[in-house]
């Protein structure tokens, strides 16, 4: 364990999967996070770099051309990574922001840093989080329209089937993704999916070291729909990707479904799934909450004023 003092520049190293024991080891004992804190998510997108010194993780990371510090990870006291987090700012010239901040933690910087800290909370970043059952047995009058889409897909397509995401049918996915950002590029030559891809390509490679699982969605040979997630907590699995044919109605609603009863079947301990965020996208958000989320994880950034308020 590293220790570093007030003037001291933090030895950030980027994160490789041999780093994933080590840092959900502290993952696991914090509360709930939003997703950006899932070592998958780590790994995959973007330059995100940590260290581990004073019984924390710290993170540093890019997010929308800012450098930005996510809200260390552990349980000892924060005064001391808070006060590291800041004098390396300092010594990087750079503004000291503090994000993926939940629960306690704005109560914590508040109490620590008095006056010192303005805060900016981003609606388009909070997770949606569902129950399982929910997801997996839409009952309810206020799941009607869910129902019907399932309807509608299993009357078109009486054969579909499911495959688990594994060594053997991963190639099938991987194939998949590659035809969906085809198909999408043809319409629009230049929608940005470079970073989505990157990652996609990343948890493909890597599946079973970021313990990821997954599901495939197929009307005999053909794939209609996949989906891909990790496990950040034991009672959480986070999806990260979920791709589906948009000609063939209902396979989004299919592929969700079927995800929720494949993870009641084969991780029983599992109660919630992490939809992640909307990212303030309309028809996104529209399209999450009309699943109605169990709870939504509440996030903000934390901008020192000295520095002047940048969020």
């Amino acid at each position: 364990m590293n220790k570093i003092s007030a003037e001291e520049k933090i030895s950030f190293a980027h994160i490789t999967l041999e780093d994933r024991e080590i840092y959900e080891k502290y993952l696991t004992a914090e509360g709930e996070r939003g997703c950006e804190f899932s070592f998958a998510n780590l790994y995959m997108w973007g330059r995100q770099t940590f260290a581990e010194l004073d019984g924390h993780i710290a993170l540093f990371s890019q997010f929308n051309q800012r450098s930005v510090y996510p809200y260390p990870l552990g349980a000892a006291d924060k005064k001391s990574i808070l006060d590291a987090i800041i004098a390396d700012s300092n010594s990087r010239g750079i503004p000291c922001r503090i994000t993926g901040i939940v629960g306690e933690g704005r109560a914590v910087i508040e109490e620590l840093y008095p006056g010192k800290f303005r805060f900016h909370s981003d609606e388009g970043s909070y997770d949606y989080v569902y129950l399982v059952n929910d997801l997996a047995d839409l009952k309810g009058k206020k799941y009607h329209g869910k129902r019907n889409h399932l309807y509608r897909f299993a009357d078109a397509h009486p054969n579909y089937r499911v495959l688990p995401i594994n060594h053997e049918t991963v190639s099938l996915a991987r194939e998949f993704s590659e035809e969906w950002y085809n198909r999408r590029l043809a319409d629009d030559p230049y929608a940005d999916f470079h970073m989505e891809r990157a990652a996609l390509k990343k948890a493909f490679d890597s599946f079973a070291e970021l313990g990821m699982c997954g599901l495939i969605l197929l009307d005999g040979d053909e794939v209609l729909a996949f989906t891909m997630a990790s496990r950040p907590y034991a009672d959480t699995l986070d999806v990260h990707f979920e791709k589906a044919r948009a000609d063939v109605q209902g396979a989004y609603a299919a592929i969700n479904c079927e995800f929720a009863k494949f993870v009641r079947e084969n991780y029983p301990e599992v109660i919630y799934l992490n939809r992640e965020e909307d990212m303030g996208l309309e028809g996104l958000r529209r399209a999450k909450q009309s699943y109605h989320p169990h709870h939504r994880i509440e996030k903000c950034w934390a901008c020192l004023l000295e520095d002047g308020y940048d969020y």
